[in-house]
């Protein structure tokens, strides 16, 4: 936080500048005309602003700069625009992993933070002046407001066009309606070029922030005007087919767009929520080149890859996803979809809500106003003599005793469920109300999963874990021998993260006989952990170690990603 106004006040005492009658002269002077007392005393001309920043980089330790010139280019590099300007920071020089940067009060540890967290830096920081970092930042970076303008008015690059028309009702009118399009547009087309899964624009007090969601990180980006606020969501809720009069409830919508060329065609699930400050705007972008993705691209070494196709080969059973929200568990099934859809075979999915559109195989929406829940989309679904069937997900006890009778009556069923483990998903069946002897009778096998993030291929360089990574890890003597640990240094490529594209880690356990028979005898997860560590199960953990030593992840992103990992 920001030092405040009586630390300064301390601190001027402390060091000569003022005296103590001085503070309360101020202080009362503040009180009357809004001013702080720190400012008061600046008016008043007992200390410059200069005195205060000598004053505060003395008690924190650090350098003062008077003056910033001469950036080098690869230290700008390092701090993206948007984090610049938010944070109001100014790199001043990059030697290895140290970057050097100025601020305009040395307190100020919420930037160092985020600076620290965003970009993996150790971060060194100087003072400098306000007015000029705020010049430094124009020169190298640009006018923050210049950027905005150009996006509302002048911009003539690749601009996205609605497939149907919306109305636009309420949307403004004129040059301020188009304006407002064009942003809205941009904004959409540049969160799908940086590989975005999310869009987040959230009403603040004093600001509109807008954030993209990248490779499973929120990242800030420039932010629109606030005075923009009510028109900038009006135009997404005509979009996506909203009231735009109802601003006390949630809302759901979806956006199709398609680039002026219509080679590229973007659909968007959009959800409203009211806030204090307006409502705040989240549209996930649904990406469908996932569809098309392999086994080997979901991260799937060659024995895993191995057992999935096995279980997909099955003729009938369940076969379970596991993991929290987020964890590319709804991926994952559409990947296996694609690759057993074939002429031969009927597939048919009910979904909450159909997210993707996959050739040749029958989606069902659910939709409760009517009656089409999970298991009256099921129900159905079985007269339609299917082949094989995925179900969003498993929620109740009736679409758990609706897709375990389908997968003993011959069916091959696919689902979701919301577990941490794979062995867990037993209990939890049986806890929704599932008998014991029908889940072991019909699950065939589990898989729990988590997203790490891949090391960015084009800035990827050896790397010396420390000895904290290796104790986390666990990693055994001879397992180091043939490691190949890697780690991204931040490049345009990756935005200056080290990082680009995530891949999934799998503990994948295939039930035999002794788990059916342990499930059946109302035996602990442990046991039946056991057992499946005895089958061959790797945990989690011990999936994405194998993907640190063969330099495709970084130990970090693991041992986030396996916190709650026991073994």
């Amino acid at each position: 936080m920001a030092a405040n106004d009586d630390y300064i006040l301390e601190l001027l005492i402390k060091h000569g500048l003022i005296q103590p009658s001085d503070m309360e002269d101020a202080r009362r002077a503040s009180s009357n005309n809004g001013h702080g007392p720190v400012e008061e005393l600046v008016r008043s001309g007992l200390v410059t602003d200069r005195d205060i920043l000598r004053t505060t980089a003395a008690e924190a330790g650090v350098d003062l700069v008077e003056h910033i010139e001469n950036v080098p280019e690869e230290a700008v590099k390092a701090i993206p625009r948007s984090l610049a300007f938010r944070l109001s920071v100014m790199p001043l020089s990059l030697e290895g992993r140290h970057l050097r940067v100025a601020l305009s009060d040395p307190f100020n540890f919420d930037a160092v933070d985020t600076l620290t967290k965003e970009l993996r830096y150790d971060i060194d920081t100087v003072v400098a002046p306000a007015d000029q970092i705020e010049a430094a930042i124009k020169r190298h970076y640009g006018n923050a407001s210049e950027m905005v303008n150009s996006l509302i008015g002048g911009y003539q690059g690749d601009e996205l066009q609605l497939k149907e028309k919306a109305s636009d009702d309420g949307g403004g009118s004129g040059n301020d309606d188009a304006h407002i399009i064009r942003l809205v547009n941009l904004m959409i087309l540049e969160a799908h070029r940086l590989r975005a899964s999310d869009i987040h624009i959230e009403p603040l007090e004093k600001r509109l922030r807008l954030r993209y969601r990248i490779d499973g990180v929120l990242q800030v980006m420039t932010d629109p005007p606030k005075k923009l606020q009510a028109a900038l969501i009006s135009r997404l809720k005509i979009m996506s087919n909203m009231s735009i009069a109802e601003k006390r409830l949630p809302q759901d919508g979806r956006i199709q767009l398609r680039t002026s060329d219509g080679r590229t065609s973007i659909d968007l699930r959009v959800s409203t929520i009211p806030t204090n400050h307006g409502e705040s705007v989240v549209m996930r972008i649904l990406d469908k080149t996932s569809l098309t993705l392999g086994l080997p691209e979901l991260g799937f070494l060659s024995d895993d890859q191995a057992t999935i196709e096995r279980i997909l080969n099955l003729p009938d059973g369940i076969f379970l996803v596991t993991g929290p929200t987020g964890s590319g568990k709804s991926t994952t099934l559409y990947a296996c979809l694609n690759v057993i859809n074939k002429p031969d075979r009927k597939i048919i999915t009910v979904e909450d809500p159909v997210e993707y559109q996959l050739t040749g195989v029958n989606q069902v929406p659910v939709n409760e106003d009517v009656g089409m829940t999970f298991a009256a989309a099921l129900r159905a679904m079985l007269r339609q003599a299917p082949n094989i069937i995925m179900v969003g997900e498993i929620r109740d006890l009736e679409t758990a005793s609706i897709a375990i009778n389908a997968s003993l009556t011959g069916h091959l069923v696919f689902s979701t469920l919301h577990t941490n483990d794979a062995p867990s998903a037993v209990t939890r069946l049986v806890d929704i109300g599932v008998k014991q002897f029908l889940v072991a009778s019909s699950v065939r096998a589990i898989m729990a999963q988590r997203l790490v993030r891949r090391i960015c291929s084009a800035c990827t360089e050896p790397y010396e874990p420390t000895e904290t990574e290796l104790r986390a890890l666990n990693l055994k003597p001879d397992q180091l021998e043939h490691a190949n640990f890697r780690k991204g240094h931040g490049c345009d490529k990756c935005r200056g993260t080290g990082y680009k594209g995530r891949m999934g880690i799998f503990e994948i356990c295939v039930l035999d006989d002794e788990i059916r028979r342990m499930v059946n005898e109302k035996m602990s997860v442990a046991s039946i952990r056991q057992r499946a560590r005895d089958l061959g199960m790797r945990t989690l953990r011990e999936d994405g170690i194998r993907k640190v030593l063969g330099g495709m992840t970084t130990p970090d992103e693991v041992i986030t990603a396996t916190m709650g990992d026991k073994d």
